[in-house]
């Protein structure tokens, strides 16, 4: 999916069968009472955000937190099967939220997207992320571009400045290197292994990209091997940090030994759980087009989901909770604590490198697309993470990486 808008620590892993018999980390669940039973596998403070919900709407979260993605996922859906569904729960747009839907697992938010939009909280384009078949579901916590995280410090220390083509960014890389700095961060693995192949399909030809996600474009496709290719050419020249590495990227950008991390505005509250501080430690830049002839800069944009189970018996207080959250103070609130860029126009974002970033963004000549994770079809997801992850792994020939993404594509499409 494709649009333009107008504006743009780990969580602890808590006892499911406690969670289903109706407690959590903040205690009761009742659905009579004020406190929202709330389902995550997000790392943010919740806790500390239910501080002002509490103020605010009277509504405060009691919050269970799973670290690991699928205890998580297999938590919730168990959960559907209870009287004793969240209130509210994190989750994700694309095909994995048509799942939910298709079962009749969540409740609508028409009427909400309806009243936000036209109150001019949020951008059409967002409410797009949350329709399924004419209908919204769920609302947003937050709703983040993708940029260019860097080391101010290391960037100074070697005089570099913030690039502003890919040509620059990769003699910026070059100059890393010879100094035994490595330049970007690469994962392998669910679910970050997508990540970079993004970023080269995406700012070589958008289209190209969007096309994979709907089947038009074969994996084996000439155009697709040259953007593994590029991949290729930049592990060669020691671009990238180890995929397999078990320390985290801002730990890595912590101690200098990473300059540059792409991820989502929300990845600045995680800078911070190490002592960097925005404007002083780090900045960020928007991720350059690798053709330089594409007329726009594409910016893949990711949303984090709320959601309220249709069988809940607090199904009224989560749908509350998810519209208090949409508005100007719930998103001025959330930027000041973790320090994001708010999807509300009518919010502040909290840092000067985000209020920047938020206007140049505003700019038509950025074009956004959803990110990989959201965008594919769950099972292509599935089987592109573990190919990503064998190709950074055993570099080498694309061709038999793309072959067993496309198989599994052949055998999707062929169904749908």
């Amino acid at each position: 999916m494709r649009s333009t808008r107008s504006a743009a620590a780990a969580a602890v892993l808590l006892l499911g069968a406690a969670a289903l018999s109706g407690c959590s980390a903040g205690g009761s669940s009742g659905a009579d009472s004020g406190e929202l039973t709330f389902i995550t596998d997000k790392t943010w403070d919740f806790d500390a955000f239910s501080e002002e919900s509490k103020k605010d709407i009277d509504v405060s979260l009691a919050t269970t937190a799973y670290a690991d993605q699928e205890a998580f996922q297999a938590f919730v859906k168990q959960s559907f099967r209870t009287n004793k569904s969240p209130g509210l729960f994190t989750w994700h747009t694309g095909g994995q939220l048509e799942e939910l839907v298709a079962e009749g697992l969540v409740s609508p938010t028409t009427d909400i997207w309806t009243k936000a939009v036209e109150n001019g909280d949020v951008a059409e384009s967002v409410r797009d992320l949350y329709t399924v078949d004419g209908e919204q579901y769920c609302t947003p916590i937050s709703v983040d571009d993708w940029v260019m995280y860097y080391d101010k410090r290391t960037f100074e220390e070697y005089g570099l400045t913030a690039p502003t083509t890919w040509e620059e960014m990769m003699a910026v890389s070059d100059t890393l290197v010879d100094n035994g700095v490595t330049p970007f961060w690469n994962a392998g693995g669910n679910p970050w292994a997508f990540v970079w192949f993004q970023i080269l399909a995406a700012g070589t030809d958008l289209d190209l990209y969007t096309g994979l996600t709907t089947g038009e474009v074969d994996w084996t496709d000439p155009e697709v091997v040259d953007v593994m290719n590029i991949w290729l050419d930049m592990k060669e020249k020691g671009y990238f940090t180890d995929p397999g590495s078990k320390v985290a990227a801002e730990t890595q950008m912590k101690d200098q030994e990473v300059a540059m991390i792409p991820f989502g505005t929300w990845y600045a509250s995680t800078l911070t759980t190490v002592g960097l501080e925005s404007g002083t430690d780090w900045g960020v830049f928007p991720i350059p087009n690798v053709n330089p002839d594409q007329e726009t800069t594409p910016v893949a944009i990711e949303t984090a989901p709320a959601c309220t189970a249709e069988n809940s018996p607090q199904k009224d207080l989560g749908l509350e909770y998810a519209e208090w959250w949409m508005s100007s103070e719930a998103q001025t609130a959330w930027s000041n604590q973790e320090g994001n860029l708010p999807y509300n126009p009518n919010a502040e974002a909290s840092t000067e490198e985000f209020q920047a970033i938020g206007a140049e963004f505003a700019d038509p000549s950025y074009e956004f697309y959803l990110r990989w994770y959201e965008a594919a079809p769950a099972p292509i997801l599935t089987a592109s993470l573990d190919q990503f992850t064998g190709f950074m792994t055993n570099p080498g020939d694309p061709t038999p990486y793309l072959e067993g993404i496309q198989q599994v594509a052949d055998e999707y499409w062929a169904g749908n």
